[in-house]
């Protein structure tokens, strides 16, 4: 059976495209030859298990260690209760190491040490192990920050007690695995914080953990745009079908590496063609919009993450295009890095990849979306254009009668204007032309371009740029016209347009400062709408 494009658990060399898993975990050699306990953190689906799964079959079968990668996840709803949690633990290593190892690298049965209390057995466990195993024990916990609450604080508890003694008489080396860094894992110490044991539960951040014996912490970084075009050649080398390097570029582009991205996107191009059809830039872009479009559980679960608190405080500032009103904290930003939702560029604090880009904003008004009041139809002329003046007016009759009601209902207040403004142009162009979206802390606008095909061939394009006029600012017109014109200047284009939304609290009523004009700034046309 030939080889795919794998978008759902581990891969396996034998059933999918992979890149060599050895590659991606530079730096954990020196980690186990140190006796070393680490963590290792990066996003969900981003290659952990596929990666550690193959280095404990590897370290075992070079005869150097018994090595054993399992998963914590079925602790996930044991919480406060030690005893359920940390079984499901041992449960979860002796299933495990039963695949993976000889009879003789294995540890003794759980049930052996039933007796034992919970705070004590999983080092009682792992304490027999090492001492009845002929090689040094490495374990790979999996899944470790599915675990909460006091399961959480007895499991790491635990490793630390066992720490000093490792090699003779515990694991030679531990790796805790997950989506975040052990500073963000969601742990409640009563001891520790000094609070009431009913308080609720809480971060403990930092090194203070009950971890802090981990001497490193490691991230997986995203494929390189040549990795991609390694991993798509692999397709190539088996059926013949070919990828455009301009195609392989635009995936890397879309997806800035991210494994899960990065294989879906290429499932999707192959569902759409056939082995005779060599891939070009326009599949990878048909396939990105199927991709938002049908929400897969990745992207889905990343959606999700925007409900939460740390992440709003992250994310609004970033497609407000504004500096936050108040210093974030350090560990807010690393933990929505973590997340793999943004990354720090040249511009600062920036959405992670154009999908996500896409992702956020429509994720954030979709259910505005539904009630928008467009005509469709009506924004196209009678040879397939977009007609860009008329969208416009049609947006500014809406705004005139439901701005205050539709701003009133956006979770993200301080980028609610140009979250409307997004939803109402993806209503028009859905299905038919794509909107990039480029945006960023303190950028100081949001600029779209409009890409649409024309049935005749060719594709319109059509910039525009979002600012907000806010309490305590100037009028940010000019700096909004230099702005656009710089865009333009990248674009190649002669015409754009500059929507400047007035949010200041003494903002004149909305009939009065409703108006539109155009301007002309270096040559270039500019249509200037103001909200």
């Amino acid at each position: 059976m030939a080889r795919f494009f794998n978008t759902a658990g581990p891969c396996r060399a034998e059933d999918h495209y992979l890149l060599p898993p050895e590659r991606r975990l530079k730096g954990i050699a020196p980690l186990l030859e140190e006796k070393a306990y680490f963590v290792v953190h990066a996003p969900r689906q981003s290659g952990k298990t596929t990666s550690f799964q193959a280095l404990a079959k590897n370290l075992t079968a070079q005869g150097t260690y018994a090595a054993v990668l399992t998963s914590c996840e079925t602790g996930r709803t044991a919480g406060d209760d030690v005893a359920r949690g940390v079984d499901a633990v041992l449960l979860a290593i002796d299933q495990d190491a039963r695949q993976q190892l000889a009879e003789g690298l294995r540890p003794a049965p759980p049930s052996r040490f039933g007796a034992v209390a919970p705070e004590g057995r999983l080092k009682e466990y792992l304490t027999d192990w090492a001492e009845r195993c002929p090689r040094p024990v490495v374990l790979f916990l999996d899944e470790i920050d599915s675990l909460s609450g006091k399961t959480l604080l007895s499991v790491l508890h635990q490793l630390r007690s066992g720490y000093r003694t490792r090699a003779e008489h515990f694991p030679h080396a531990v790796a805790l695995i997950g989506l975040r860094d052990v500073r963000d894992y969601r742990l409640y110490d009563p001891v520790q914080e000094g609070e009431a044991q009913e308080a609720e539960p809480a971060p403990v951040l930092g090194t203070a953990s009950p971890f802090n014996i981990k001497v490193e912490s490691l991230t997986l970084e995203n494929f390189a745009a040549a990795e991609v075009g390694e991993l798509f050649d692999q397709h190539t080398a088996e059926t013949g079908q070919a990828f455009q390097q301009e195609a392989v570029q635009r995936a890397w582009e879309l997806t800035g590496g991210q494994p899960w991205l990065v294989n879906a996107l290429a499932r999707q191009v192959l569902q759409a063609t056939d082995r005779s059809t060599t891939v070009t830039p326009r599949h990878v872009e048909a396939a990105k919009e199927a991709l938002i479009l049908r929400r897969d559980t990745h992207l889905d679960s990343l959606t999700e993450r925007l409900r939460d608190p740390r992440v709003r405080r992250v994310i609004e500032p970033i497609l407000a295009g504004e500096f936050p009103d108040q210093a974030l904290p350090e560990d807010d930003i690393d933990y929505v890095k973590d997340l793999g939702l943004i990354t720090v560029g040249p511009t600062g604090l920036g959405i992670a990849n154009p999908i996500y880009r896409e992702v956020i904003p429509r994720a954030l008004t979709s259910v505005t979306e539904h009630f928008l009041p467009v005509d469709r139809p009506r924004y196209f002329s009678p040879d397939g254009h977009l007609r860009i003046d008329l969208l416009l007016e049609g947006f500014v009759a809406f705004w005139r009668e439901h701005a205050d009601a539709f701003l009133g209902r956006q979770p993200y207040h301080e980028a609610a204007a140009q979250l409307i403004f997004m939803a109402w142009l993806q209503r028009v162009v859905n299905g038919g032309g794509f909107i990039d979206r480029e945006y960023s802390a303190g950028a100081g606008r949001i600029d779209l371009l409009v890409r649409w095909p024309l049935p005749q061939g060719g594709i319109e394009r059509f910039a525009l740029e979002l600012k907000v006029w806010r309490d305590g600012q100037s009028d940010p017109l000019d700096k909004g016209l230099t702005q656009l014109t710089a865009y333009l200047d990248r674009l190649d284009l002669p015409t754009g347009t500059l929507l400047l939304f007035d949010q200041r609290g003494k903002a004149p009523p909305l009939e009065e400062r409703i108006s539109q004009s155009e301007v002309e700034r270096e040559g270039r046309r500019l249509r200037v709408v103001r909200l």
